[in-house]
């Protein structure tokens, strides 16, 4: 009996051990993620954002990023086609199949694709390379001679991961749409003017508005939970890649969550249009 209480103590305090830690980390990422919004708005007024290094770091994301994203956005649109081409001709809606393929594709497929892009390919650079700076005491050294690592390492880091994460979004869903494209019209199942007026009956101007917000909060929140795990690396080697290992498996989280988030509520506030 002893035992048996001795065990269960043990997995509770496990549980609130850990507790408390996922709580801490929590309150840490909003914290740098306010600090890094606020320290890229107020540099770039007072004209001593760090362009240079945004400029690297942007050009470093679009160029690891934006093949990858192609290649995997290909067999996405086949995949989308084939499965609501499937779909339609069973129920007799082949008409519909442009509104369904190419709004899906623009409402979720491309920003989540390109999210997980920037937190595959690019957070793991991102905590890598500020990992490797904490655990040589360079983030230290920047504090000690009066520069806020945020402001000079982060904030250029998050602004860039905003801005290629929107332009890896518009990459994707044209990669997509224009493989459903070419996919259900070069099969013969509708036409090209009955795809393209489906889309064009059913799209909405908000439908874009989403797809522009979902990148920019994907892209931020990417870069932030890789930013606090680089900056919180110590110990050697290891530890760097650790944070590596948590950040991508974290940020792919959160990125799945928020989705839901904001698609449930774009959906219950926003009518959709009828044809």
């Amino acid at each position: 009996m002893t035992s048996v209480l001795t065990g269960t103590r043990g997995v509770a305090d496990f549980l609130v051990d850990h507790a408390r830690k996922g709580t801490n980390t929590a309150g840490e990422i909003v914290l740098l993620a306010i600090d890094a919004a606020v320290s890229a708005f107020t540099s770039i007024v007072r004209r001593d954002f760090s362009w240079d290094e945004f400029f690297e770091q942007a050009w470093f994301m679009t160029r690891v990023s934006l093949l990858p994203a192609i290649l995997v956005s290909i067999p996405f649109g086949v995949i989308v086609s084939v499965q609501v081409g499937g779909v339609a001709s069973q129920i007799g809606a082949q008409s519909f199949t442009g509104a369904v393929n190419a709004i899906g594709v623009m409402r979720q497929a491309a920003p989540l694709v390109s999210a997980v892009m920037i937190a595959g390919v690019v957070g793991s650079a991102v905590t890598a390379d500020l990992g490797a700076r904490a655990v040589r005491e360079e983030l230290d050294a920047l504090r000690v001679m009066g520069v806020n690592p945020v402001q000079r390492l982060a904030a250029p880091r998050v602004v860039a991961a905003v801005l290629v994460g929107i332009c890896l979004s518009a990459v994707v869903a044209t990669t997509a749409i224009v493989t459903g494209y070419m996919i259900v019209v070069g099969s013969g199942t509708v036409s090209s003017g009955t795809y393209l007026g489906a889309f064009i009956s059913f799209g909405q101007t908000l439908d874009l508005v989403m797809a522009v917000l979902k990148a920019i909060i994907f892209g931020f929140v990417a870069v932030v939970v890789a930013a606090h795990k680089g900056m919180n690396a110590h110990g050697g080697p290891k530890a760097v890649a650790d944070a590596v290992n948590q950040s991508v498996v974290l940020s792919v989280i959160l990125l799945a969550l928020i989705n839901v988030g904001i698609t449930q509520i774009y959906v219950m506030l926003v009518p959709q249009r009828l044809a």
